[in-house]
């Protein structure tokens, strides 16, 4: 009886030994392609609400609402002369001097307030080549696209109305991906693993 449970521990401990680290992957998938970007682990509150949102499916039925080109590409709940629609709550800003708004990086919108909360729904992506630093602790950035910005490009170049709403509709599909080493690797986000295991 005790050589087997000590197979069994033995296996156990064999089985979680080879369970492999997986690192949570934004991926948004639209009508003119997919992009991936990495969530920093240095903004938890917003991570950690941009994974549940994303789990719960709530971006499926919005679209990226507001683009302009050389700025910013936005959606998530909509944006109303009084400030941002149905955002159910707000995130503490998160400003880490060392991430900032860089060609590609993923932030919060935020409406005027003086606390400069986030609102829970309403992302954007740095559609500039130099970056806009205006932005840096100011807005939170929490990702960072390291495989699709030729699509960032594409929808950044959409005709747009007035009120910079693209003519053509680009819905979106938000998911949080768990991948590996390898993979995160082979979509070209090694700089990112690296980061953490320094």
């Amino acid at each position: 009886m005790k050589k087997i449970v000590l197979i069994c521990l033995i296996a156990f401990s064999s089985c979680q030994e080879s369970k492999e680290e997986t690192y949570p992957i934004g991926h948004i998938e639209t009508p003119l392609g997919e992009l991936y970007f990495w969530l920093y682990e240095e903004t938890p509150l917003h991570r950690a609400s941009f994974i549940e949102l994303a789990q719960a499916q709530y971006w499926d039925d919005l679209s990226f609402n507001r683009v302009i080109e050389n700025f910013v590409v936005q959606g998530g709940c909509p944006d109303t002369p009084e400030g941002f629609g149905p955002s159910d709550y707000l995130i503490e800003p998160e400003f880490v001097p060392e991430i900032k708004h860089l060609y590609g990086a993923v932030g919060m919108g935020r409406d005027d307030n003086p606390r400069k909360l986030s609102a829970g729904c309403q992302f954007y992506l740095v559609h500039d080549a130099l970056g806009i630093a205006r932005l840096d602790q100011k807005y939170t950035v929490f990702g960072q696209v390291f495989k699709g910005l030729d699509v960032l490009n594409n929808i950044a170049a959409l005709p747009t109305d007035s009120l910079d709403t693209p003519l053509e509709r680009v819905s979106l599909k938000v998911r949080v991906l768990e991948l590996n080493k390898k993979e995160v690797e082979a979509l070209g986000g090694a700089q990112f693993l690296d980061t953490i295991s320094q």
